[in-house]
């Protein structure tokens, strides 16, 4: 019997890696951490960007790295904050652009979930990290479930705007058939790179101008001025 971890298509997509033994060893691998270190997000938020955007709902991806490796920061969502935590620099730098791209003022929280119900799936390549130890569930797999995912959405029917910034998520173009599906790239909003090609990059426009001309609603990028946490 196949295991369930999402509640939503999305466990029949990626069902079967849950059986792989790569998977086992990640599995195992993180009972222990989650048992002796600090892991973020919460056992209980590690699919929630799965779990908030199904994959037949899936329009936009916004690829990120690793979570945020600071107390109370991740819950799930690549770049997305709790509400009440102070915003990173790299969505400050996010909300910049949104505000150059869009005329869409900065709200004074972090949290992206009004994204995510439009059908923004917002991905980490690794979904759980040791506090304050960036990359340090790197290559314990949950690369090849995460590459899965993407390679489903570009194999999916209806194409997928895929946003990629900084190296590492441009390197995931190799799993996207660009034939079918939308690739919209430029250096990471980090405050380290975001002067290099990001600030004046256009994704939100560019996406929203490639969903219209697939016959898709564009996404709202506008957030609610104030927000509360969603319990499911």
């Amino acid at each position: 019997m196949l295991k369930t971890f999402i509640h939503n298509d999305w466990q029949e997509v990626l069902g079967p890696e849950f059986e792989k033994p790569y998977y086992t060893e990640l599995h195992n691998f993180l009972k222990n951490e989650y048992k002796t270190q600090y892991i973020h997000p919460d056992m209980y938020h590690i699919y929630e960007a799965f779990e908030w955007t199904p994959f037949s709902k899936v329009k936009v991806v916004i690829l990120g790295q690793d979570p945020y490796h600071g107390p109370n920061q991740a819950h799930g969502l690549s770049f997305s904050v709790l509400p009440g935590v102070a915003i990173p620099p790299s969505l400050r730098n996010i909300y910049k652009e949104l505000y150059s791209d869009l005329g869409i003022k900065p709200v004074n929280h972090g949290y992206l979930e009004k994204w995510a119900k439009q059908g923004v799936l917002m991905l980490n390549s690794v979904l759980t990290v040791r506090n304050g130890q960036a990359f340090s569930h790197q290559g314990k797999g949950w690369e090849k479930l995460t590459d899965e995912a993407i390679k489903k959405l570009s194999e999916r029917p209806m194409p997928v705007v895929f946003i990629l910034w900084g190296a590492a998520a441009r390197k995931k173009a190799a799993l996207i058939d660009r034939k079918k599906n939308i690739i919209i790239e430029s250096p990471h909003p980090s405050p380290l790179s975001a002067n290099r090609g990001f600030f004046g990059s256009r994704p939100f426009s560019k996406t929203n101008a490639a969903l219209e001309a697939l016959g898709e609603t564009p996404i709202d990028w506008q957030l609610p001025e104030k927000v509360e946490l969603t319990e499911k």
